[in-house]
């Protein structure tokens, strides 16, 4: 598959140039999403108050990589926030996350490049640092994302295949009404990706991916810790530590938040407190 960059300049009023002692801060959305929810949740005005311009918004394709500036492009730190097919297998995900750290490459060649992941972001961020780190990224930062799978993604696949091999007790009926309607057709859409999440065992992704050599750079794990549960509705904390992940044990700055599993506004502050400290 060929990549290409197409730089749409309407909102920045010409070329880019880069900053000195720039950085970047790379947002990956979650799963059933994409990159307005950064927008739409207040994190990236958050950022921007903290000193995170809206560097702008690329969304890679099969026919090439799309960036449309924001009017922070040529700030000194600034967030870009990607677009990326949630309903497709992981591999896939990072796959096109990769084509679009390249177009950012190839534009800001020098800069610090952090990525944050919500979600299942997270699993893509860590895909795309294996081999090398081949897009020079300086730290990962991921929000509530199951490092270690989800039993929920078990749940959504009882309800698309019909057959309740996990989750007997409220029945395949319950289970389709809990997903009905559009939701239910993406369920069965996104098959790949729930396959993938599921809880690492042996031959799953997330198992593979928790065995691979990691980059040595600075990893925070944002966990969830709503209140009277051990985690959020969605992924459990144990699954949210990256510090339990084999390969990077003892090596991960844990964050604790109470909140769901959705991204919100104080996510933001946390971010920006992360970046600091990054420095």
């Amino acid at each position: 598959m060929r990549f290409r960059f197409f730089i749409f300049l309407a909102l920045s009023g010409g070329l880019l140039v880069r900053p000195a002692g720039a950085d970047i801060v790379v947002l990956v959305h979650g799963y059933a999403s994409s990159a307005n929810t950064w927008e739409a949740s207040g994190i990236s005005s958050v950022l921007e108050a903290s000193g995170w311009a809206r560097g702008g918004i690329v969304t890679p394709t099969a026919s090439g990589t799309y960036f449309v500036p924001g009017p922070g492009n040529r700030a000194a730190n600034k967030s870009f926030s990607i677009n990326l097919p949630s309903e497709a297998p992981l591999l896939l995900q990072a796959h096109y996350l990769g084509a679009a750290l390249l177009g950012i490459r190839q534009q800001y060649a020098e800069e610090r490049l952090i990525l944050a992941g919500h979600s299942a972001g997270g699993v893509v961020a860590r895909l795309v640092l294996l081999g090398g780190n081949p897009y020079h990224v300086n730290a990962l930062i991921t929000i509530a994302s199951p490092h270690l799978g989800t039993v929920r993604a078990a749940q959504g696949l009882d309800a698309v295949d019909s057959k309740p091999f996990f989750c007997p007790g409220p029945g395949i009926d319950f289970l389709k009404s809990l997903f009905g309607g559009d939701d239910y057709r993406y369920l069965k859409y996104s098959r790949g990706v729930l396959i993938d999440l599921l809880p690492a065992s042996p031959g799953s992704l997330v198992f593979w991916l928790n065995q691979q050599a990691h980059p040595d750079i600075p990893y925070y794990a944002v966990v969830r810790q709503a209140p009277f549960a051990l985690g959020d509705e969605l992924v459990p904390a144990y699954s949210q530590d990256m510090n339990n992940v084999p390969a990077l044990h003892g090596r991960v700055n844990v964050q604790i938040t109470s909140a769901g599993h959705g991204l919100v506004p104080q996510d933001g502050a946390l971010l920006a407190d992360i970046l600091a400290k990054l420095g």
